[in-house]
């Protein structure tokens, strides 16, 4: 059973995260020949302020 973690911005509407595993449970089926039952995805919202790259908080950016 595939399973997905994904970590995101906090911020994205209930609608955009539903269309979102929509599209990657379609394209697991697709890919992997499995059902949709079968396809785990866990979305855990990240604040900005708990995310860095290259060494800058995402908050910090612009």
């Amino acid at each position: 059973m595939p399973t997905f973690h994904i970590e995101l911005f906090e911020g994205r509407t209930v609608e955009q995260k539903r269309q979102f595993v929509e599209a990657i449970t379609k394209a697991t089926c697709e890919s992997l020949k499995v059902e949709p039952g079968s396809v785990d995805i866990v979305l855990i919202d990240v604040k900005r302020e708990n995310w860095a790259t290259g060494g800058k908080l995402w908050s910090d950016v612009e």
